[in-house]
Protein backbone atom coordinates (compact mmCIF):
# COMPACT_ATOMS: atom_id res chain seq x y z
CA UNK A 1 0.00 0.00 0.00
CA UNK A 2 2.89 2.63 0.60
CA UNK A 3 4.92 1.57 -1.54
CA UNK A 4 2.81 1.94 -4.41
CA UNK A 5 1.34 5.43 -2.99
CA UNK A 6 5.27 6.27 -2.65
CA UNK A 7 5.47 5.21 -6.57
CA UNK A 8 2.66 7.62 -7.43
CA UNK A 9 4.28 10.49 -5.39
CA UNK A 10 7.85 10.15 -6.88
CA UNK A 11 6.35 9.84 -10.65
CA UNK A 12 5.14 12.98 -9.81
CA UNK A 13 8.29 14.14 -8.45
CA UNK A 14 10.04 12.99 -11.23
CA UNK A 15 8.03 14.96 -14.21
CA UNK A 16 7.62 18.09 -11.58
CA UNK A 17 11.54 18.30 -11.49
CA UNK A 18 12.31 17.55 -15.10
CA UNK A 19 9.93 20.72 -15.74
CA UNK A 20 11.76 22.21 -13.36
CA UNK A 21 14.74 21.88 -14.37
CA UNK A 22 13.75 22.96 -17.76
CA UNK A 23 12.36 26.47 -16.73
CA UNK A 24 15.21 27.43 -14.52
CA UNK A 25 17.59 26.64 -17.34
CA UNK A 26 15.37 28.89 -19.51
CA UNK A 27 15.26 31.73 -16.53
CA UNK A 28 18.94 31.40 -15.77
CA UNK A 29 19.22 32.39 -19.47
CA UNK A 30 16.85 34.92 -20.06
CA UNK A 31 18.51 36.41 -16.34
CA UNK A 32 22.08 36.60 -18.04
CA UNK A 33 21.88 37.89 -21.57
CA UNK A 34 18.39 40.08 -20.79
CA UNK A 35 17.44 40.75 -17.41
CA UNK A 36 21.05 40.87 -15.68
CA UNK A 37 22.80 42.03 -18.66
CA UNK A 38 23.39 45.39 -17.41
CA UNK A 39 24.71 44.37 -14.18
CA UNK A 40 27.15 41.12 -15.15
CA UNK A 41 28.98 42.10 -18.43
CA UNK A 42 28.64 39.83 -21.34
CA UNK A 43 31.75 39.77 -22.87
CA UNK A 44 31.73 36.55 -25.37
CA UNK A 45 28.58 38.40 -27.15
CA UNK A 46 24.86 36.83 -26.91
CA UNK A 47 23.70 33.95 -27.83
CA UNK A 48 20.55 32.96 -29.06
CA UNK A 49 17.51 31.26 -27.33
CA UNK A 50 17.69 28.79 -29.77
CA UNK A 51 21.17 27.59 -29.00
CA UNK A 52 19.89 26.80 -25.47
CA UNK A 53 16.47 25.71 -26.30
CA UNK A 54 18.46 22.36 -28.18
CA UNK A 55 19.70 21.08 -24.31
CA UNK A 56 16.57 21.24 -22.90
CA UNK A 57 15.36 18.00 -23.35
CA UNK A 58 19.14 16.77 -22.04
CA UNK A 59 18.75 19.82 -18.62
CA UNK A 60 15.41 17.88 -18.13
CA UNK A 61 17.27 14.42 -17.90
CA UNK A 62 20.24 15.35 -15.62
CA UNK A 63 18.18 16.77 -12.53
CA UNK A 64 15.71 13.99 -12.12
CA UNK A 65 19.17 11.40 -12.03
CA UNK A 66 21.32 13.59 -9.95
CA UNK A 67 18.14 13.36 -7.62
CA UNK A 68 17.82 9.58 -7.76
CA UNK A 69 21.44 9.66 -6.78
CA UNK A 70 20.68 11.12 -4.10
CA UNK A 71 17.85 9.09 -2.79
CA UNK A 72 15.11 12.20 -2.93
CA UNK A 73 12.72 9.38 -4.67
CA UNK A 74 13.08 7.39 -2.13
CA UNK A 75 10.32 8.80 0.49
CA UNK A 76 11.34 7.98 4.26
CA UNK A 77 9.20 8.63 6.79
CA UNK A 78 10.89 11.48 8.85
CA UNK A 79 12.90 13.51 6.56
CA UNK A 80 13.04 17.26 7.90
CA UNK A 81 12.42 20.32 6.30
CA UNK A 82 16.25 21.19 6.25
CA UNK A 83 17.09 17.26 5.13
CA UNK A 84 15.11 18.11 2.41
CA UNK A 85 16.94 21.29 1.59
CA UNK A 86 20.22 19.85 1.80
CA UNK A 87 19.54 16.84 -0.90
CA UNK A 88 18.15 19.16 -2.98
CA UNK A 89 20.88 21.14 -2.94
CA UNK A 90 23.68 18.57 -3.05
CA UNK A 91 21.24 17.15 -6.04
CA UNK A 92 21.04 20.05 -7.97
CA UNK A 93 24.91 20.52 -7.38
CA UNK A 94 25.21 16.86 -9.19
CA UNK A 95 23.21 17.95 -12.01
CA UNK A 96 25.12 21.23 -12.89
CA UNK A 97 28.29 18.43 -12.81
CA UNK A 98 26.44 16.25 -14.91
CA UNK A 99 25.51 19.49 -17.70
CA UNK A 100 28.97 21.16 -17.56
CA UNK A 101 30.69 17.77 -18.08
CA UNK A 102 28.09 16.90 -20.64
CA UNK A 103 28.44 19.63 -22.71
CA UNK A 104 32.43 19.65 -22.59
CA UNK A 105 32.59 16.30 -23.78
CA UNK A 106 30.00 17.02 -26.74
CA UNK A 107 32.27 20.22 -27.40
CA UNK A 108 35.20 18.43 -27.39
CA UNK A 109 34.57 15.33 -29.37
CA UNK A 110 31.89 16.55 -31.78
CA UNK A 111 32.65 18.54 -34.89
CA UNK A 112 29.82 20.87 -36.08
CA UNK A 113 28.64 21.10 -39.57
CA UNK A 114 28.73 24.63 -40.48
CA UNK A 115 25.62 23.95 -42.76
CA UNK A 116 23.42 22.56 -39.79
CA UNK A 117 25.11 24.04 -36.48
CA UNK A 118 24.79 27.09 -35.51
CA UNK A 119 28.01 26.37 -33.30
CA UNK A 120 28.98 23.93 -30.29
CA UNK A 121 27.02 23.63 -27.24
CA UNK A 122 28.95 25.72 -25.18
CA UNK A 123 26.69 27.07 -22.00
CA UNK A 124 28.05 30.21 -19.70
CA UNK A 125 29.31 29.56 -16.20
CA UNK A 126 27.29 32.33 -15.10
CA UNK A 127 23.83 30.83 -16.85
CA UNK A 128 24.99 27.52 -14.42
CA UNK A 129 25.67 29.24 -11.60
CA UNK A 130 22.05 30.83 -11.89
CA UNK A 131 20.48 27.67 -12.61
CA UNK A 132 21.88 26.18 -9.78
CA UNK A 133 19.66 28.71 -7.67
CA UNK A 134 16.95 29.08 -9.43
CA UNK A 135 16.36 25.21 -9.29
CA UNK A 136 17.61 25.13 -5.57
CA UNK A 137 14.06 27.32 -5.23
CA UNK A 138 11.72 25.91 -6.68
CA UNK A 139 12.84 21.97 -6.20
CA UNK A 140 12.34 22.85 -2.57
CA UNK A 141 9.70 25.26 -2.69
CA UNK A 142 7.61 22.13 -4.79
CA UNK A 143 8.39 19.42 -1.99
CA UNK A 144 7.14 22.01 0.72
CA UNK A 145 4.02 22.58 -1.73
CA UNK A 146 3.46 19.00 -1.90
CA UNK A 147 4.32 18.30 2.00
CA UNK A 148 1.91 21.01 2.80
CA UNK A 149 -0.79 20.01 0.58
CA UNK A 150 -0.86 16.38 1.58
CA UNK A 151 -1.19 17.47 5.37
CA UNK A 152 -3.43 19.99 5.21
CA UNK A 153 -5.72 16.74 2.95
CA UNK A 154 -5.08 14.45 5.98
CA UNK A 155 -6.25 16.92 8.75
CA UNK A 156 -9.30 17.84 7.23
CA UNK A 157 -10.14 14.08 6.65
CA UNK A 158 -10.63 13.85 2.81
CA UNK A 159 -9.92 10.46 0.96
CA UNK A 160 -8.90 8.54 4.24
CA UNK A 161 -8.25 4.88 3.97
CA UNK A 162 -9.66 3.25 6.98
CA UNK A 163 -7.17 0.55 8.43
CA UNK A 164 -7.53 -2.47 11.40
CA UNK A 165 -4.32 -3.81 13.24
CA UNK A 166 -5.22 -7.72 13.47
CA UNK A 167 -2.92 -8.28 16.29
CA UNK A 168 -2.61 -5.85 19.64
CA UNK A 169 0.99 -7.15 20.90
CA UNK A 170 4.25 -5.45 20.38
CA UNK A 171 4.55 -5.81 16.76
CA UNK A 172 0.65 -4.47 16.19
CA UNK A 173 1.50 -1.37 17.99
CA UNK A 174 4.68 -0.90 16.05
CA UNK A 175 2.53 -0.85 13.10
CA UNK A 176 0.18 1.44 14.64
CA UNK A 177 2.94 3.77 15.06
CA UNK A 178 4.47 3.79 12.00
CA UNK A 179 1.02 4.29 9.67
CA UNK A 180 0.26 7.40 12.15
CA UNK A 181 3.34 8.34 12.00
CA UNK A 182 2.75 8.46 7.89
CA UNK A 183 0.52 11.40 8.11
CA UNK A 184 0.84 12.51 4.61
CA UNK A 185 -0.29 8.95 3.30
CA UNK A 186 -3.94 9.55 4.50
CA UNK A 187 -4.50 6.32 6.76
CA UNK A 188 -6.67 6.11 9.56
CA UNK A 189 -6.13 3.47 12.00
CA UNK A 190 -9.62 2.65 13.64
CA UNK A 191 -8.61 -0.05 16.04
CA UNK A 192 -7.09 -3.54 16.95
CA UNK A 193 -8.51 -7.28 16.45
CA UNK A 194 -6.82 -9.44 19.45
CA UNK A 195 -7.94 -12.73 21.29
CA UNK A 196 -6.98 -11.11 24.36
CA UNK A 197 -8.21 -9.89 26.97
CA UNK A 198 -9.72 -6.26 25.81
CA UNK A 199 -8.45 -4.48 29.38
CA UNK A 200 -4.78 -5.24 28.38
CA UNK A 201 -5.01 -3.23 25.17
CA UNK A 202 -7.52 -0.29 25.26
CA UNK A 203 -5.72 3.04 25.21
CA UNK A 204 -2.57 2.66 23.04
CA UNK A 205 -2.49 5.86 21.29
CA UNK A 206 -6.40 6.22 22.10
CA UNK A 207 -6.81 3.33 19.66
CA UNK A 208 -9.21 0.87 21.02
CA UNK A 209 -9.34 -3.08 20.58
CA UNK A 210 -12.47 -3.53 18.63
CA UNK A 211 -12.85 -7.46 19.18
CA UNK A 212 -11.48 -10.65 18.73
CA UNK A 213 -10.02 -12.39 15.64
CA UNK A 214 -12.57 -14.30 15.02
CA UNK A 215 -15.42 -11.62 14.99
CA UNK A 216 -13.35 -9.86 11.82
CA UNK A 217 -15.43 -9.93 9.17
CA UNK A 218 -18.30 -8.51 10.80
CA UNK A 219 -15.66 -5.94 12.29
CA UNK A 220 -14.78 -5.20 8.72
CA UNK A 221 -18.13 -4.26 7.57
CA UNK A 222 -19.33 -2.05 10.54
CA UNK A 223 -16.11 -0.18 10.62
CA UNK A 224 -15.95 0.05 6.67
CA UNK A 225 -12.44 -1.16 7.12
CA UNK A 226 -10.20 -0.71 3.59
CA UNK A 227 -7.08 -2.23 4.78
CA UNK A 228 -6.43 -4.95 7.01
CA UNK A 229 -2.57 -5.55 8.86
CA UNK A 230 -1.89 -8.79 10.21
CA UNK A 231 0.55 -8.29 12.81
CA UNK A 232 0.81 -11.88 15.11
CA UNK A 233 3.33 -13.13 16.52
CA UNK A 234 4.89 -16.93 15.38
CA UNK A 235 3.33 -18.47 17.92
CA UNK A 236 -0.61 -17.39 16.41
CA UNK A 237 0.35 -17.35 12.77
CA UNK A 238 -2.53 -20.17 12.32
CA UNK A 239 -4.58 -17.58 13.22
CA UNK A 240 -3.80 -16.01 9.52
CA UNK A 241 -5.95 -17.81 7.60
CA UNK A 242 -9.30 -16.56 9.56
CA UNK A 243 -8.45 -13.52 8.93
CA UNK A 244 -7.52 -13.89 5.14
CA UNK A 245 -10.40 -15.32 4.32
CA UNK A 246 -12.78 -12.82 5.89
CA UNK A 247 -10.67 -10.12 4.05
CA UNK A 248 -11.39 -12.45 0.28
CA UNK A 249 -15.25 -12.11 1.68
CA UNK A 250 -15.28 -8.74 2.13
CA UNK A 251 -12.78 -7.60 -0.44
CA UNK A 252 -10.70 -5.65 1.53
CA UNK A 253 -6.53 -5.18 1.18
CA UNK A 254 -4.87 -7.50 3.24
CA UNK A 255 -1.19 -6.82 4.61
CA UNK A 256 0.99 -9.12 6.62
CA UNK A 257 3.50 -7.90 8.70
CA UNK A 258 6.62 -11.15 9.19
CA UNK A 259 7.57 -11.49 12.66
CA UNK A 260 11.13 -10.89 12.17
CA UNK A 261 11.65 -7.74 14.25
CA UNK A 262 13.88 -8.71 16.57
CA UNK A 263 16.36 -10.16 13.75
CA UNK A 264 16.33 -7.09 11.60
CA UNK A 265 19.10 -4.44 12.73
CA UNK A 266 19.62 -2.76 9.37
CA UNK A 267 17.09 -2.38 6.52
CA UNK A 268 15.17 -5.55 5.08
CA UNK A 269 14.22 -6.46 1.48
CA UNK A 270 12.60 -8.63 -0.60
CA UNK A 271 14.13 -10.92 -3.39
CA UNK A 272 13.24 -13.58 -5.74
CA UNK A 273 14.58 -16.60 -6.01
CA UNK A 274 12.74 -18.17 -9.28
CA UNK A 275 9.51 -17.23 -8.57
CA UNK A 276 9.93 -17.46 -3.96
CA UNK A 277 10.01 -14.53 -2.29
CA UNK A 278 12.94 -14.45 0.25
CA UNK A 279 13.21 -11.39 3.28
CA UNK A 280 16.63 -10.44 3.33
CA UNK A 281 18.20 -9.08 6.74
CA UNK A 282 20.09 -6.35 7.46
CA UNK A 283 20.65 -4.80 3.82
CA UNK A 284 22.91 -2.08 3.28
CA UNK A 285 22.42 1.13 0.79
CA UNK A 286 26.21 0.85 0.14
CA UNK A 287 26.11 -1.38 -3.05
CA UNK A 288 26.53 -1.48 -6.99
CA UNK A 289 26.52 2.35 -8.15
CA UNK A 290 26.29 3.77 -4.35
CA UNK A 291 29.73 2.16 -3.55
CA UNK A 292 31.14 3.20 -6.67
CA UNK A 293 30.41 7.04 -6.19
CA UNK A 294 31.36 6.99 -2.20
CA UNK A 295 34.88 5.47 -3.34
CA UNK A 296 35.01 8.03 -5.86
CA UNK A 297 34.34 10.94 -3.02
CA UNK A 298 37.25 9.53 -0.79
CA UNK A 299 39.56 9.21 -4.06
CA UNK A 300 39.68 13.14 -4.55
CA UNK A 301 38.83 14.48 -1.14
CA UNK A 302 41.94 12.29 0.23
CA UNK A 303 44.38 13.04 -2.79
CA UNK A 304 43.28 16.83 -2.30
CA UNK A 305 43.94 17.15 1.35
CA UNK A 306 46.90 14.97 1.06
CA UNK A 307 48.28 17.69 -1.25
CA UNK A 308 47.18 20.87 0.51
CA UNK A 309 48.13 19.31 4.32
CA UNK A 310 51.89 17.87 2.62
CA UNK A 311 53.46 21.30 4.20
CA UNK A 312 51.68 20.81 8.03
CA UNK A 313 52.46 17.15 7.07
CA UNK A 314 56.01 18.24 7.27
CA UNK A 315 55.98 20.60 9.96
CA UNK A 316 54.01 18.46 12.30
CA UNK A 317 56.45 15.69 11.62
CA UNK A 318 59.85 17.73 12.53
CA UNK A 319 58.05 18.64 15.65
CA UNK A 320 57.81 14.93 16.41
CA UNK A 321 60.89 13.99 15.69
CA UNK A 322 62.77 16.09 17.02
CA UNK A 323 60.81 16.28 20.28
CA UNK A 324 61.06 12.50 21.39
CA UNK A 325 62.69 9.44 19.98
CA UNK A 326 60.85 7.23 18.18
CA UNK A 327 58.84 6.80 14.63
CA UNK A 328 57.17 9.65 13.24
CA UNK A 329 53.83 7.77 12.37
CA UNK A 330 52.46 5.15 14.19
CA UNK A 331 50.78 1.76 13.03
CA UNK A 332 48.20 0.15 14.62
CA UNK A 333 45.79 -3.04 13.67
CA UNK A 334 41.94 -1.77 13.25
CA UNK A 335 38.78 -3.98 12.16
CA UNK A 336 36.94 -2.56 9.00
CA UNK A 337 34.89 -3.77 6.10
CA UNK A 338 33.82 -7.70 6.65
CA UNK A 339 35.78 -7.67 9.68
CA UNK A 340 39.18 -7.65 8.33
CA UNK A 341 41.91 -6.14 9.87
CA UNK A 342 44.23 -3.50 8.41
CA UNK A 343 46.61 -1.22 9.49
CA UNK A 344 45.95 2.18 10.46
CA UNK A 345 48.22 5.25 10.44
CA UNK A 346 48.33 7.89 13.38
CA UNK A 347 51.03 10.87 13.54
CA UNK A 348 52.74 9.22 16.98
CA UNK A 349 51.39 10.83 20.28
CA UNK A 350 52.64 8.24 22.94
CA UNK A 351 56.50 7.51 23.72
CA UNK A 352 57.40 4.02 21.94
CA UNK A 353 56.46 1.20 23.99
CA UNK A 354 53.63 2.83 26.03
CA UNK A 355 51.83 -0.08 25.81
CA UNK A 356 54.77 -2.74 26.77
CA UNK A 357 53.66 -3.40 30.06
CA UNK A 358 49.77 -2.50 30.66
CA UNK A 359 48.81 -4.13 27.33
CA UNK A 360 45.71 -2.46 24.89
CA UNK A 361 43.72 0.00 26.89
CA UNK A 362 41.62 2.90 26.42
CA UNK A 363 43.01 6.28 25.81
CA UNK A 364 42.02 9.14 28.19
CA UNK A 365 42.21 12.64 28.80
CA UNK A 366 45.27 13.76 30.31
CA UNK A 367 47.00 10.33 29.20
CA UNK A 368 50.20 10.15 30.76
CA UNK A 369 51.89 8.16 28.30
CA UNK A 370 51.47 10.88 25.69
CA UNK A 371 54.40 13.00 24.48
CA UNK A 372 53.91 16.94 24.93
CA UNK A 373 53.27 17.27 21.44
CA UNK A 374 51.28 14.12 21.36
CA UNK A 375 48.90 15.86 24.00
CA UNK A 376 48.54 18.66 21.46
CA UNK A 377 47.76 16.60 18.32
CA UNK A 378 45.00 14.55 20.17
CA UNK A 379 43.76 17.76 21.86
CA UNK A 380 43.32 19.18 18.07
CA UNK A 381 43.03 16.19 16.62
CA UNK A 382 45.42 16.13 13.69
CA UNK A 383 47.03 12.86 14.93
CA UNK A 384 44.12 11.37 13.17
CA UNK A 385 45.36 13.25 9.80
CA UNK A 386 47.37 10.46 8.24
CA UNK A 387 44.37 8.09 8.46
CA UNK A 388 43.68 10.27 4.51
CA UNK A 389 46.24 7.97 3.24
CA UNK A 390 44.35 4.61 4.71
CA UNK A 391 41.28 6.29 2.59
CA UNK A 392 43.35 7.16 -0.30
CA UNK A 393 44.29 3.17 0.01
CA UNK A 394 40.46 2.22 0.29
CA UNK A 395 41.33 0.75 3.88
CA UNK A 396 38.73 2.94 5.08
CA UNK A 397 36.37 6.01 4.26
CA UNK A 398 35.97 9.64 5.01
CA UNK A 399 33.06 9.24 6.44
CA UNK A 400 31.98 5.84 8.56
CA UNK A 401 31.92 4.16 11.69
CA UNK A 402 35.13 4.64 13.66
CA UNK A 403 37.39 1.42 13.23
CA UNK A 404 38.49 -0.23 16.64
CA UNK A 405 41.09 -2.62 17.38
CA UNK A 406 40.31 -6.44 16.99
CA UNK A 407 41.46 -6.74 20.96
CA UNK A 408 38.52 -4.56 21.57
CA UNK A 409 36.01 -5.83 19.08
CA UNK A 410 36.06 -9.47 20.50
CA UNK A 411 35.35 -8.36 23.38
CA UNK A 412 32.88 -5.91 22.38
CA UNK A 413 30.57 -8.30 20.10
CA UNK A 414 29.42 -10.32 22.84
CA UNK A 415 28.15 -8.41 25.21
CA UNK A 416 26.77 -5.72 23.12
CA UNK A 417 23.95 -6.57 20.20
CA UNK A 418 24.50 -6.29 16.55
CA UNK A 419 28.05 -4.55 17.32
CA UNK A 420 29.22 -6.03 14.10
CA UNK A 421 26.62 -5.02 12.05
CA UNK A 422 28.72 -1.85 11.83
CA UNK A 423 31.27 -3.55 9.80
CA UNK A 424 29.40 -3.61 6.89
CA UNK A 425 30.98 -0.40 5.23
CA UNK A 426 34.20 1.06 5.79
CA UNK A 427 35.18 2.55 8.67
CA UNK A 428 35.96 6.02 8.46
CA UNK A 429 37.84 9.11 9.46
CA UNK A 430 34.72 10.87 10.97
CA UNK A 431 31.10 9.71 11.54
CA UNK A 432 27.58 10.34 12.36
CA UNK A 433 28.31 9.08 15.90
CA UNK A 434 31.28 11.30 16.34
CA UNK A 435 29.41 14.76 15.13
CA UNK A 436 26.77 13.90 18.11
CA UNK A 437 29.44 13.63 20.61
CA UNK A 438 29.34 9.93 20.98
CA UNK A 439 32.98 9.64 20.71
CA UNK A 440 36.03 8.32 23.02
CA UNK A 441 35.15 7.11 26.59
CA UNK A 442 31.12 7.51 25.59
CA UNK A 443 28.31 5.03 25.78
CA UNK A 444 28.97 2.20 23.33
CA UNK A 445 25.70 1.42 23.11
CA UNK A 446 24.80 4.84 21.83
CA UNK A 447 27.54 5.11 19.03
CA UNK A 448 26.32 1.65 17.94
CA UNK A 449 23.06 3.03 17.19
CA UNK A 450 24.04 6.08 15.58
CA UNK A 451 26.69 3.95 13.35
CA UNK A 452 23.64 1.55 12.37
CA UNK A 453 21.54 4.63 11.53
CA UNK A 454 24.29 6.28 9.34
CA UNK A 455 24.64 2.74 7.46
CA UNK A 456 20.60 2.09 6.72
CA UNK A 457 20.67 6.10 5.90
CA UNK A 458 23.47 6.49 3.76
CA UNK A 459 23.19 9.29 1.45
CA UNK A 460 25.95 11.78 -0.39
CA UNK A 461 23.81 14.10 1.51
CA UNK A 462 24.34 12.71 4.99
CA UNK A 463 28.28 12.28 4.30
CA UNK A 464 28.35 16.09 3.03
CA UNK A 465 26.52 17.15 6.34
CA UNK A 466 28.83 15.10 8.71
CA UNK A 467 31.88 16.51 7.03
CA UNK A 468 30.10 20.00 7.39
CA UNK A 469 29.32 19.11 11.37
CA UNK A 470 33.29 18.04 11.92
CA UNK A 471 34.57 21.09 10.87
CA UNK A 472 31.91 23.51 12.15
CA UNK A 473 32.53 21.46 15.73
CA UNK A 474 36.38 20.81 15.29
CA UNK A 475 36.45 24.96 15.13
CA UNK A 476 33.92 25.41 17.76
CA UNK A 477 35.98 23.22 19.95
CA UNK A 478 39.02 24.95 19.28
CA UNK A 479 38.02 28.36 19.28
CA UNK A 480 38.24 28.78 23.30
Amino acid sequence: MMRRYNRLLALFFIATDAIISAVSFALAYMLRFHWLADIVRVTKGYPQFEYYRKLLPFVMVILPIAFHIQGLYHLRRGRSRVDDFFAVFVGSILAVVFGVGGTLYYNTYYVPDPLKDAGVYEVSQVVWALYLVINVVLAYASREFVREALERRWKAGIGLKRVLIAGASDLGKLVADKVLEHRELGFKVVGFLDDRAAGDHIGYRGLPLLGTLSEADEIIRQEHIDHVYVALPLEEHVKMLGIVEATNREAVEVHVVPDLLQFIALRARLENLDGVPIISLNDVPLRGFNSILKRAIDVLISACALLGLSIPFGIISAFIKYTSKGPVFYKQERMGLDGKAFQVYKFRSMYPGAEDETGPIWARDDDPRCTPVGRWLRRMDLDELPQLWNVLRGDMSIVGPRPERPYFVEQFKHRIPQYMLRHKVKAGITGWAQVNGWRGNTSLEKRIEYDLYYIENWSVTLDIKIMCLTVLRGLQKHAY
